[in-house]
């Protein structure tokens, strides 16, 4: 997800210290077990950090997360937006929790923003987490409003719809006031929910699928399908270049790629005919079902939408998932064509989509597909190869990639880089 502009911190006093603020999403609701996904949310966090250049330390408040170090915070609000489960990231200043260092910080803060350019209104909003301070929230707001307004007597105030927003939330010891409000990812920690394998083809799809699964919990890896060697690599150096994009919001998942290009000859010379594609996904299925068995996976994600073309008609997705061990997991199941690309887009993928690239679907696929393939004409298909023992020459001959280690975490996969190798 790309970045907006940081607003400037206020100007640095003795007794100030910039900030993060990072508010918790879903795991407000979780009741009893709260603290364990907060403590998968941190440990994703420490994830996100590794390599930033500097110190950080990490503090936890009433259903917020502050983050601060020895780095910009620029730096900090970058690797705070990939994680998911937070709802917002907010850059921040926090100060000793008096109404005197409270005010200072204010009106700082308020005045460094207007040397910015013009701000059209400000409205200041208090909450008190100590209940033992000595002023109730609103006479907070109202005070500090009031010695802002004192000192800034040109800033106009507007309660409803400010454009600044300074929002101060008073903790025991520590007070932190933030201007600026930016979205983060939402969901439930990566890892919370399990681990899936996330079926990833070079388009638009499977990548948003896959993040998807990430906001629900889900810690991915990735199995790519190529047409080699039938099909030039251009696909597998997309699918490396999109695992590393969805890495960014994950502790590093594994990428496998298969080479399927002999096993859809065989499919094809068995007279597949129109069931071709149907019968390459439930292949791609089942290998994909025994290779989750291998790697601790407990459900398989695919990019499917119900309809978008042949192969997702609703007949052929059930003949597709009779072959399947787990479950099969469709995000997108009720998206429409151009909701995915937007998503693609706000993501960081859509650029890596796009390039062109060799798809093993298309590889050996009839002129029309059918839409309605019976699973007793794709078992007399299957009977006349033997599917144990393809399956097993697709997993003795998988290639093993861990993207993004061959890089600088901070590196944004803008195009495609050649892969590292971990085994095979």
């Amino acid at each position: 997800m790309s970045g907006q502009p940081m607003v400037p911190a206020p100007r640095s006093q003795a007794s100030y210290g910039p900030c993060v603020l990072l508010k918790h999403g879903e795991i407000f609701l979780k009741g009893r077990n709260r603290h364990r996904f907060t403590e998968r949310l941190h440990d994703n966090l420490r994830v996100a950090l590794r390599g930033i250049g500097g110190s950080t330390w990490i503090k936890t408040a009433q259903n917020v997360t502050v983050l601060g170090g020895q780095v910009p915070r620029d730096a900090l609000v970058e690797r705070a937006r990939r994680v998911v489960g937070f709802n917002s990231v907010e850059p921040a200043v926090r100060v000793p929790s008096t109404l005197d260092d409270v005010t200072r910080a204010g009106v700082e803060a308020l005045r460094d923003l207007a040397a910015l350019g013009p701000v059209r209104s400000f409205a200041v909003r208090a909450r008190r987490r100590d209940k033992q301070f000595p002023l109730k929230s609103s006479e907070v707001a109202a005070y500090v409003g009031a010695r802002v307004k004192e000192a800034l007597p040109h800033l106009p105030v507007e309660l409803k719809r400010p454009e600044v927003l300074l929002s101060i939330e008073i903790d025991r010891k520590e007070t932190y006031l933030s201007w600026t409000r930016l979205p983060g990812l939402t969901g439930l920690p990566v890892g919370s929910s399990g681990r899936a394998l996330v079926l990833l083809s070079g388009g638009y799809d499977s990548p948003v699928a896959g993040l998807r699964a990430m906001r629900r919990g889900l810690a991915c890896d990735f199995v790519h399908f190529s047409g080699a060697p039938y099909t030039n690599p251009s696909s597998v150096y997309k699918a490396y270049a999109l695992a590393r994009e969805l890495n960014r919001h994950q502790p590093p998942g594994r990428l496998h790629v298969i080479a399927l290009g002999k096993a859809q000859k065989q499919l094809a010379v068995a007279g597949a005919g129109r069931l071709q594609v149907v019968a390459q996904r439930r292949l791609m299925i089942r290998t994909a079902s025994a290779l989750a068995a291998r790697t601790g996976a407990e459900a398989l994600v695919t990019g499917d939408s119900l309809g978008q073309v042949a192969s997702q008609t609703l007949a052929n997705m059930a003949a597709v998932d009779e072959a399947a061990t787990l479950p099969v997991l469709r995000p997108l199941l009720g998206w429409d064509k151009q909701e995915i690309i937007d998503e693609a887009r706000a993501i960081g993928t859509a650029d890596i989509s796009v390039l062109p690239d060799e798809d093993c679907c298309q590889l050996l696929a009839p002129p029309r597909v059918t839409t309605r393939a019976g699973l007793p004409q794709l078992r007399a298909v299957e009977k006349r190869i033997d599917l144990d023992e393809v399956v097993g020459v697709l997993l003795d001959h998988v290639q093993v990639m861990l993207p993004g280690a061959d890089e600088e975490p901070a590196a944004h996969a803008a195009g495609v880089c050649s892969p590292v190798e971990v085994s095979s």
